[in-house]
């Protein structure tokens, strides 16, 4: 099954990349401002998208050292049941984090289409953890000539 796979350095503590990856506030200030439920191991985080919809996953994983890790119970058919993870590790003055949402079935178009969205929510933590200002949805940077 293929994954789509980020790498990217972020200047601050694992600590302070893990909060904005493990709370709602956290989470809302940089990948969509709706966003709900509990973050907590066995709870469902809520992410809305406007008139786009959105996605129910279920908390796998929180583990402050540095992992955290959900499953996709509720969202686009493509996304049911595949696995969204962030790792975090200490390097020199920053944070690696290594982002992994996998088992999808085959990769279609949209699977294509969400790595680049990926890509840019992914440029959007490390701008809210590194400044304070992420790019959280309607903020977000779009990527066709169509409503993303």
């Amino acid at each position: 099954m293929p994954d789509i796979l980020h790498r990217i350095g972020i200047k601050a503590s694992p600590g302070e990349s893990y909060k904005a990856l493990a709370t709602l506030p956290g989470l809302a200030g940089w990948w969509t401002t709706d966003t709900r439920g509990k973050s907590e191991v066995g709870d469902v985080i809520a992410f809305r998208f406007g008139d786009r919809g959105g996605f129910d996953m279920k908390v796998l994983a929180l583990d402050p050292a540095g992992r955290v890790l959900w499953q996709v119970i509720e969202g686009p058919a493509e996304w049911i049941g595949t696995k969204v993870s962030f790792d975090l590790a200490p390097e020199d003055r920053y944070t690696l984090l290594r982002f992994k949402h996998q088992d999808w079935h085959e990769p279609t178009d949209f699977m294509h289409h969400c790595s680049t969205k990926w890509a840019t929510f992914l440029m959007s933590l490390k701008s809210f953890v590194e400044s304070g200002k992420g790019a959280p949805y309607p903020e977000d940077v779009r990527i066709t000539n169509t409503a993303d």
